[in-house]
């Protein structure tokens, strides 16, 4: 299973979100600046967590974003589920295989998607920054902020 850039985006948002100072509030400019995407691909990203219901957003000039409930109430399965577009595995609807009615593969990807969603469903957001300490102190004495390549 690989995740959309989507998704992965997604689930970094929620993480750096949860790193920051309780009642800090950040934006969609710096966590694209954070993560080095376009702004108006993170106001999708933003949007879809606020839809549902992973992020809270205030408009103004001291608005910005944050999460809408605690760490450990979002469960990174869900988060998942609500981001993924397609969780089947293949798209036997709309290809041209020959072998849709005998074909059992749809069957099985559609079993270790479920088991996949079983195993992230254990875990939680404050599960993904309980390193959080390092995640800052990299920050601090690098100078550099957090990216893909510092989160993977």
């Amino acid at each position: 299973m690989r995740l959309t850039t989507f998704t992965d985006l997604g689930l970094r948002t929620l993480i750096y979100l949860a790193q920051l100072p309780p009642g800090q509030l950040s934006n969609v400019a710096e966590v694209s600046k954070v993560y080095g995407i376009s702004q108006h691909h993170m106001v999708k990203i933003a949007g879809k967590l606020k839809k549902h219901g992973y992020l809270t957003a205030i408009r103004g000039k001291n608005g910005g974003i944050c999460l809408a409930r605690p760490p450990e109430q979002i469960n990174i399965g869900q988060v998942i589920r609500d981001l993924e577009n397609h969780l089947d595995g293949v798209d036997c609807i709309t290809s041209s295989c020959q072998l849709i009615s005998g074909c059992e593969l749809k069957k099985a990807l559609s079993e270790a998607m479920n088991a996949f969603l079983s195993v992230m469903e254990k875990y939680y957001l404050t599960d993904l920054v309980v390193n959080q300490q390092k995640i800052i102190q990299f920050e601090s004495t690098t100078g550099r902020s957090l990216n893909q390549d510092n989160l993977s």
